[in-house]
């Protein structure tokens, strides 16, 4: 079952007034347990996570940008390890995607300390690609623990990364019927799913799901036989009843991504 921390500290507030309200008789010992199931759950034991970067780039800047991030990226790479950079065909224009991987934070602060310092990167990357940019976006977020980082079977392919923002309560209430959902799709051949990360900071509430397919058309064909799947269907089914919305990017990986 899924983790988080924040929904643990959330059901820690609704658990002190549900224990007052059950010893007064104003809140039946059953409504005491329905809170408390909100706790309930592996905690989280690896100190490894992943911080799941997004740049939107200035639409005459995009070739550009990507041809300085093949060159330099070894200056970025030299400092902590890169799992995946990823051009986004569809679901946005002009943006990639890219995952870090680090094993705590007091290392994440040590590397930005280290970039900050480093005058290569510095002058023959940073200074170049911000201008490009028009945004950028960042979450932290683990790996849910019934999940392993997997590789695609063979180079080349197509990647998507699909986001779902569920509903407050916490991976306690949503976390079984939602790995039922990716599961039902994986086992039945309908996707090959890399990972499942779960947000730590950013959007709360959200998880991502990074598949990959062997084309674009691939994809298409096996969602439409997915949608025909009566298993798939019902465990879908029932993790929809917790979620509020969702977002699908279709994604290339670059030249210079260890996962592609």
């Amino acid at each position: 079952m899924l983790n988080l921390r924040c929904a643990l500290r959330s059901a820690a507030l609704l658990r002190a007034p549900a224990a007052a309200a059950a010893q007064s008789g104003a809140l039946p010992s059953s409504g005491l347990q329905r809170h408390a199931g909100l706790a309930t759950g592996p905690q989280q034991k690896q100190s490894t996570f992943y911080e799941l970067r997004t740049y939107n780039i200035r639409p005459d800047q995009t070739t550009a940008f990507l041809k300085l991030t093949n060159e330099k990226i070894h200056l970025r790479t030299a400092h902590s390890e890169l799992l995946g950079y990823w051009n986004v065909e569809y679901g946005a224009l002009n943006q990639v995607f890219h995952i870090w991987k680090y094993d705590s934070y007091s290392q994440r602060a040590g590397v930005r300390a280290a970039l900050a310092q480093d005058p290569s990167w510095v002058s023959d990357y940073l200074s170049k690609a911000i201008p490009m940019l028009t945004s950028q976006d960042n979450a932290v977020a683990y790996l849910v623990p019934w999940c392993t980082l997997r590789r695609p079977p063979q180079e080349g392919g197509v990647f998507e990364l699909v986001s779902f923002r569920m509903r407050p309560g916490g991976p306690a209430v949503w976390g079984h019927s939602f790995q039922a959902a990716l599961t039902s799709h994986d086992a039945s051949g309908y996707g090959k799913l890399l990972g499942a990360f779960h947000n730590e900071y950013g959007q709360l509430n959200t998880v991502h799901a990074l598949w990959w397919f062997e084309n674009a058309d691939k994809r298409a064909e096996l969602r439409q036989k997915a949608h025909n799947d009566a298993r798939v269907v019902a465990a879908v089914r029932e993790s929809v009843a917790h979620l509020d919305s969702q977002t699908a990017r279709l994604m290339y990986a670059c030249p210079f991504s260890p996962m592609k």
